[in-house]
């Protein structure tokens, strides 16, 4: 009779057990902790067969992968530039490289999405405390209650849909890389891995898949071990460092490329442009000689007024610069603009502004060309490398704003690829203390652009050395106030000559940008400082350049070579230049040119 209620007590405890953890805890919950406590008791069971069954075969290694179907590995040098490009990650067997933060991006990266391309990313069974969604060898592996107790707990109840997708993964990297016919255990292995992928074809979580399923799983990570056994370290190694080394040197040769295609969009004029200018050419001359003419020619030389200058031969340069000046003047009626450009240009440039008229603002037009005193200079621009780029001739007109504006005391030269924010009115009145020319300094170690003179100009020259301070302070062009009276005191068109027939001769500087050297020598002395906000440079070239300066900035420039009208054109600064065209113009749109 004892014995008896000693069995009725034993099976009433064993009662309560399985009937409390389904009230309490919820059905889905103690089934999953019942299904883990019995996938574990198989995994030793099978551990223990292993090792007492076959000395081949040795307990594998678990490794995750980001890929859900990967049949190519890729891989892109260390050097590159853009975070979002595929990162090299080399695989050994039984040990993988890797750090923290290599897990930490696998673990965010798999709770976001399962379905990635082909870039292989493997993570070693080691991992760190916080890394708890990367796994460990299942028969090592130490449970985390509270993620067990988690309802919401996604790396619960996917775990084994996701390791069995990284043996699949796995497969197929031996698959991919051991010799044809080296192995027997191949056959087997690629029988198991198709049985796998059908099994968890469809499967999202753990309690999709059959204990059929997870049998062949402890099958299949028996096979990977052995497979990975049979083949040299070093042998698959130095075959992943071959295709490592294929593909930089691929990914060089690409970028080489890309950049040869770049310049090669910057120096080659856009067929849109070459419609709108043909466009715009045809028009002015049907025009009669009258009607050719600007309205307010009167105020060209009027010395009270506020001139600006732009040398260029692009027409929507040209009209971005008027346009978002016009738009933020306080005194639009003041302002005198002065284009020079080139004979090929000039009916283009003009015909634009005649049937787009900025209002009461006066539009100056010139070609370089006319300029017959120009043609005894015969060497400021005869250097470079065939890039119009750096050897057109109205880049150095800079140098020459006394002899093209002999009425004039003062002028604004703008490099035709910026855009004006705010008045101007303040720039203009600048006090130069007796210099001739005010700019925004570019020698301020930390702040974007920073220029340091001797990077540009050969101070190993005697004459350069004894004559300039090797930390004297750069600045940058694109927006400039000159003191044309200041100028002419100090003769310094002359000054220019004597350094630009000096570099001629020895090669003081790249003459590819010789502007600003040449610039840096002629105004030596005579700079005044003015405030960066006048003048915020980068947008041709820097993706980094802060928001809020550019907010705030009176002129922005988009130095560089990826100027806004241009298809490389950086698309988060595009919107600054583009709101100052009208794209439903009619001769745009014939000329299919689009924001």
């Amino acid at each position: 009779m004892k014995l008896i209620r000693q069995r009725i007590l034993i099976i009433s405890l064993l009662f309560i057990s399985l009937v409390a953890p389904l009230i309490f805890l919820g059905r889905r919950e103690f089934l999953e902790d019942l299904y883990r406590v019995t996938y574990r008791t198989d995994t030793l069971n099978l551990k223990q067969q292993i090792q007492d069954g076959s000395e081949e075969l040795e307990e594998p290694n678990q490794v995750v992968h980001k890929e859900k179907d990967v049949s190519t590995i890729s891989y892109s040098s260390n050097e590159n530039n853009d975070a979002d490009e595929p990162r090299i990650q080399v695989f050994e067997r039984n040990g993988f490289g890797h750090d923290g933060r290599q897990d930490e991006d696998a673990r965010k990266k798999y709770s976001s999405s399962t379905d990635e391309d082909t870039n292989v990313h493997a993570i070693p069974h080691r991992t760190s405390k916080e890394n708890i969604s990367v796994t460990n060898r299942p028969s090592d592996r130490i449970e985390d209650h509270h993620h067990l107790l988690n309802p919401h707990s996604q790396e619960v109840k996917n775990q084994k849909v996701r390791e069995i997708k990284d043996q699949i993964l796995m497969a197929k990297v031996y698959l991919k890389f051991a010799p044809p016919g080296s192995n027997s255990r191949l056959k087997e292995l690629e029988l198991q891995m198709k049985e796998m992928e059908r099994a968890v074809e469809g499967a999202t979580r753990d309690l999709d898949l059959s204990r059929s399923v997870l049998q062949a799983m402890r099958h299949m990570e028996a096979s990977l071990s052995s497979v990975g056994r049979a083949f040299s370290d070093c042998s698959l190694v130095s075959k992943l460092q071959a295709v490592k080394r294929k593909t930089e040197e691929q990914v060089r040769s690409q970028r080489s490329q890309a950049t040869y295609l770049v310049h090669l969009a910057v120096r080659t004029a856009q067929k849109s442009f070459h419609c709108l200018s043909m466009r715009l050419t045809a028009e002015y001359f049907a025009l009669r000689p009258e009607e050719r003419k600007l309205p307010n020619e009167n105020k060209i030389h009027h010395p009270d007024l506020y001139h600006y200058a732009v040398f260029s031969d692009n027409v929507l340069a040209c009209a971005v610069v008027v346009n978002s000046t016009v738009s933020t003047a306080k005194e639009p009626e003041k302002l005198v603009f002065h284009i020079v450009t080139d004979s090929l240009n000039l009916p283009a440039i003009s015909m634009w502004f005649l049937i787009n008229s900025p209002g009461n603002v006066t539009v100056h037009i010139q070609s370089i060309d006319n300029f017959e005193w120009l043609s005894k200079y015969n060497t400021f621009f005869k250097n470079g490398n065939g890039d119009p780029r750096y050897t057109s001739e109205l880049i150095y007109l800079l140098f020459y704003l006394p002899e093209i504006f002999p009425a004039l005391n003062k002028i604004v030269v703008f490099d035709h690829d910026v855009v004006v924010q705010q008045d101007l009115g303040g720039l203009w009145n600048t006090n130069l203390k007796g210099n001739v020319i005010g700019a925004v300094g570019t020698c301020q170690e930390g702040k974007a652009p920073f220029h340091r003179i001797d990077a540009f100009i050969n101070f190993s020259d005697p004459l350069i050395g004894r004559s300039f301070d090797v930390n004297s302070c750069t600045w940058a062009f694109g927006v400039n106030l000159f003191d044309l009276q200041q100028w002419r005191t100090h003769n310094l068109t002359a000054v220019y000559h004597k350094y630009s027939q000096m570099g001629s001769k020895k090669p003081l500087w790249n003459w590819n940008v010789a502007r600003m050297p040449l610039g840096w020598l002629t105004f030596y002395n005579k700079t005044e400082l003015l405030d960066r906000r006048w003048h915020i440079l980068g947008l041709g070239h820097n993706s980094g350049v802060d928001r809020n300066e550019i907010d705030q900035a009176a002129v922005i420039h988009y130095d560089g070579i990826r100027k806004p009208w241009l298809d490389i054109a950086m698309g988060r600064y595009r919107g600054y230049w583009t709101k100052f065209l009208d794209f439903d113009h009619p001769f745009l749109q014939q000329c299919n040119l689009q924001v």
